[in-house]
């Protein structure tokens, strides 16, 4: 994807610096702003083109960190890259071996998992699964990222002929549309790219079976933004019978303001606004929510009063994929109300949840670190930070803030480096896990992806080996890669949620794969989920204008995004964060 998607930044030239510095990135490069040039070609040199050296300003101050992350030998990529698809067809084949058509493998028994009929209340399992070979569509995409269009085509296929969502499922609203709409989507948009952006993988005699599907799914999603008085969905519904009537009024905002970009996409596809309008007036309620005194929203709200029922404000669970997709659905569909309420939510989360020195790579005090606080007045509600967050580096990048998006991923890769995975929760005040699985989650790889593709620095290269080989070591089983129930004695649970092969595999293979022989070279975005859609002109249109009166599309870049120029250059061929800072982050977190 590097060298790929790096060379659309040819596209960009024409556009204000700022903003160019944005769209790159979005197309996996933000070199245009972050590397010195090639005088001769015009183009930006990044480290691999440097035969892997690591580009240093000089050899005084060398310590151990530069030593082992100031290059990545050429050799060494092509090991990590085989190493990460052979994780992806491990889990991947073992599903299909043993799994297929439920929805996930537990890899140590070797055997398939589909909803726990028998407990209706084991939100747990029956919020994710809904009978509708979950794993493989969610896969369906990695599969494409991976080359690998036989077995595409193959998936695609057994989609079309063996799923159906008429069933007695209760599910929850966001996990269907984040793992299964926004796959088949993903996925119906690549197979009619008349571009061939992954080459030519146009399956013969398909008739938009995919995008039917996903159309069939979301009207049965639609039960959940009836009758409720705020606009705000319920959290479940059941696929045949709609809002089960024991139903409860409570919603978190991150399931219910995540809607928006599979929705919109949707709408934009078939021409229908109404899935595009429950999901924008579901965000639009939770943002009228928000605190008149800090700007912050709680992480828990009742759909009939609009009441807070959880005032916790954070950048995790219940929250971390509202931010997300107020960005992306801008970053989609040009609409300026999101970028509005995207900059004004950055912002509070800015003057209330961010605690330490005030710049991450310069000055006295201790490291940045964002903390869950009380959404009314800003005070700390508990010592706490949760392994979700770990996206909001990689959120930070797309916002053009390298700079303190380099701090907060090095705190969740200082907790990696020590426990060899990411506790659920993390206590910040003790050193040590509150919460202690690890379900082999995608955000800290999706936040090193993505910093690698700004800085093009190798120390995230390491971060990505470290990942992989932690992962092969402790997590490896029988049949797949198994859930750490602990992350300190590294005992398992029997379970490989669908993300992995989603997220996690692709991540971790995207940073040492090229795509140097495609010519089509165009600009993607991945969902929440890690799916890959592009960035184009045709979501930025909508049929339907007259239903939406008071706003109006918007192509022009955001005024305030900058920051992608604050990296000084003298640091951006060595460490992304100096040796001091990182050694007290590595304090920080109980490391030696």
């Amino acid at each position: 994807f590097s060298h790929w998607l790096r060379k659309a930044g040819m596209l960009l030239v024409e556009l204000p610096r700022h903003f160019r510095c944005l769209l790159a990135v979005l197309a996996s490069s933000l070199t245009i702003c972050s590397l010195r040039h090639d005088v001769t070609s015009g183009w930006p040199i990044s480290v691999e083109d440097q035969g892997g050296a690591g580009l240093l300003t000089g050899s005084e101050g060398r310590d151990e960190y530069d030593r082992k992350y100031s290059s990545f030998p050429d050799a060494l990529k092509v090991k990590m890259r085989g190493m990460a698809r052979d994780m992806f067809y491990f889990g991947y084949d073992n599903y299909m071996k043993f799994a297929f058509p439920e929805d996930e493998l537990n890899p140590i028994a070797c055997e398939g998992r589909g909803p726990d009929v028998l407990n209706p209340s084991n939100i747990n399992i029956n919020d994710v699964l809904g009978n509708y070979s979950l794993t493989l569509i969610d896969a369906l995409d990695t599969l494409l990222v991976l080359g690998n269009v036989t077995e595409f085509h193959r998936a695609v296929k057994l989609v079309i002929d063996t799923v159906s969502f008429d069933k007695d499922s209760t599910v929850q609203v966001f996990e269907a549309n984040i793992r299964i709409l926004g796959s088949l989507i993903s996925a119906h948009i690549l197979l009619t790219d008349p571009r061939h952006p992954f080459g030519d993988i146009a399956l013969k005699d398909y008739d938009n079976e995919l995008l039917h599907l996903a159309h069939d799914l979301a009207v049965r999603l639609l039960p959940a933004f009836e009758n409720t008085s705020t606009g705000i969905p319920y959290p479940r519904v059941n696929l045949k019978k709609g809002v089960p009537p024991d139903s409860i009024n409570e919603t978190c905002t991150a399931g219910a303001g995540s809607l928006l970009v599979e929705f919109g996409i949707l709408s934009r596809l078939i021409g229908d606004s109404t899935f595009e309008w429950v999901a924008r007036r579901a965000v639009k309620a939770l943002w009228n929510l928000r605190s008149n005194e800090t700007g912050l929203l709680g992480n828990v709200v009742n759909i009939q009063t609009g009441q807070w029922v959880g005032r916790q404000s954070g950048l995790g669970a219940g929250m971390d994929s509202f931010y997300e997709y107020l960005l992306k659905s801008y970053i989609l569909f040009g609409e300026k109300e999101d970028y509005r309420m995207f900059s004004a939510a950055y912002e509070s989360i800015q003057s209330h949840l961010r605690r330490g020195r005030e710049a991450c790579n310069e000055g006295e005090g201790d490291p940045p670190l964002y903390v869950n606080v009380n959404m009314f007045n800003g005070q700390i509600m508990n010592t706490w930070i949760d392994s979700l967050q770990a996206f909001f580096p990689g959120l930070q990048v797309l916002n053009g803030d390298v700079e303190n998006a380099i701090c907060l991923h090095a705190f969740y890769y200082a907790i990696w480096k020590r426990f060899g995975a990411l506790p659920e929760r993390y206590n910040w005040q003790l050193q040590a896990p509150d919460v202690l699985f690890y379900p082999l989650r995608p955000e800290l790889v999706e936040s090193t992806y993505l910093l690698y593709q700004a800085t093009k620095n190798p120390f995230y290269l390491h971060v990505g080996m470290d990942i992989l080989e932690s992962l092969e070591k402790d997590t490896k089983v029988r049949c797949g890669y198994a859930t750490l129930h602990h992350v300190v004695d590294k005992s398992k649970e029997d379970r490989m949620e669908s993300f992995f092969l989603s997220e996690t595999c692709k991540y971790l293979y995207l940073p040492y794969f090229y795509l140097k022989n495609y010519k089509h070279l165009y600009k993607y975005i991945f969902t929440t989920e890690g799916h890959v859609v592009p960035i184009d002109q045709r979501f930025r249109e909508k049929s339907w204008e007259d239903q939406f009166p008071c706003e109006e599309p918007n192509n022009e870049p955001p005024a305030n995004i900058s920051n992608c120029e604050r990296i000084p250059e003298e640091r951006r061929y060595g460490l992304p964060l100096k040796s001091i800072y990182m050694r007290q982050i590595d304090h920080m977190v109980g490391l030696s």
